[in-house]
């Protein structure tokens, strides 16, 4: 007997069945071999799936019509993926690499700003792979700092986005010397040529249904792998593999270092290096286990170039402890409660990188001086 179509199973209700199962089953990823299991880790790691789900009934359902795109963001405040930036503002947007774009936007007064098309997704731990690239420096953009740019998968004269018949998905990356003062890009977008009006049709529908749990476990099971890696560099910032963050779907303009963190609460954890010449930006922030920036709107969990307070030789000492060190050492990054997690020193278009070098002392040490 042949298998039932995925709209048959959505009309007899197997397929919510399925959903339901599958989504239990995905919380195995929080007791899964290699996770803290200390209170605070647990309790995030459940509520970091709900994120993920309620991120995936956005990407799979709400906004997954390529051919009547709408910009959404995949991560921000209350959700959060893969080290995402709190120096940054996210957008996503579905796409199809066989249909034509454009997006309308003002650039507002942010510092950086790229857009990327993407195909594939991190559900089954798959790859995000680059299939093209373009920066705010790269735009022709009007006086009033409005542009139009064409997103297509065949070659176009003036603001031109490349895709491949494979892309699916856009990114857009705004990066902010300070949140609070600055405004961000307005941007929307529309499908030149699309073959179909936007009505919910029941196949395609069930179709979707099964794909939004592959992304929650998909999403977490890649990064807790990565955490898995990083445990074994735990309080140091190496490169990182930059070709396994393009794939995961990093900015090419960035250089990364992610890492693990672990401190005893009389512990401390001093980063020093000196930045780059010329490097457009960076900054070192930090996340729990989870991979999930630390809760900037309440937390000093970043700092950057723009608001580190520098040696006078020019180098940066960030100390990452749970107590507030003291007026000796402006750039304290807090770690909100937490004993472990993960941490991201990005250089963002830098000529050289410089190593960064790392050391845990006790927090008694630094009222010495360091």
């Amino acid at each position: 007997m042949a298998e039932p179509t995925p709209e048959a199973k959505l009309n007899s209700g197997e397929l919510w069945n399925e959903f339901c199962d599958a989504l239990k089953a995905a919380g195995q990823q929080v007791l899964a071999e290699g996770v803290p299991g200390d209170a605070l880790t647990r309790a995030e790691g459940y509520r970091y799936l709900t994120r993920l789900l309620r991120l995936s009934l956005e990407k799979q359902i709400e906004f997954s019509d390529a051919q009547h795109p709408q910009f959404y963001s995949l991560s921000h405040e209350t959700a959060k993926i893969g080290n995402d930036n709190p120096d940054n503002f996210y957008q996503n947007c579905a796409v199809d690499g066989r249909f034509d774009y454009r997006i309308r936007g003002n650039r507002g007064s942010v510092d950086y700003l790229s857009i990327e098309t993407k195909a594939g997704s991190f559900a089954g731990q798959g790859d995000m792979a680059p299939t093209g690239h373009i920066e705010l420096e790269e735009l022709a953009v009007d006086a009033d700092g409005n542009f139009e740019l064409i997103v297509s998968a065949r070659e176009h004269s003036g603001n031109w986005l490349p895709m491949t018949e494979a892309s699916d998905n856009l990114l857009v990356r705004q990066t902010f010397k300070d949140r609070a003062s600055e405004r961000r890009a307005q941007l929307s977008i529309e499908c030149l040529n699309p073959a179909r009006d936007a009505v919910l049709q029941p196949a395609e529908f069930a179709r979707q249904l099964q794909a939004v749990v592959p992304f929650v476990s998909g999403t977490a099971g890649l990064f807790h792998q990565w955490m898995q890696v990083f445990s074994e560099h735990i309080n140091q910032l190496p490169p990182n593999d930059q070709g396994m963050c393009l794939r995961a779907g990093g900015d090419p303009s960035i250089y990364y270092h992610n890492s693990y963190w672990q401190l005893a609460p009389d512990e401390v954890l001093v980063v020093e290096f000196t930045p780059p010449a010329q490097c457009r930006t960076w900054n070192l922030q930090l996340s729990n286990y989870w991979m999930e920036s630390l809760d900037y709107r309440y937390h000093r969990v970043c700092v950057n170039k723009h608001n580190a307070v520098a040696e006078a030789d020019g180098s940066v000492r960030i100390v990452i402890a749970g107590n507030n060190p003291g007026q000796h050492y402006p750039n304290w990054l807090d770690t909100a409660g937490h004993c472990t997690g993960a941490m991201l020193l990005r250089y963002v278009e830098a000529e050289d990188k410089p190593p960064i070098h790392t050391r845990v002392v006790k927090l008694k040490e630094l009222a010495g001086g360091l």
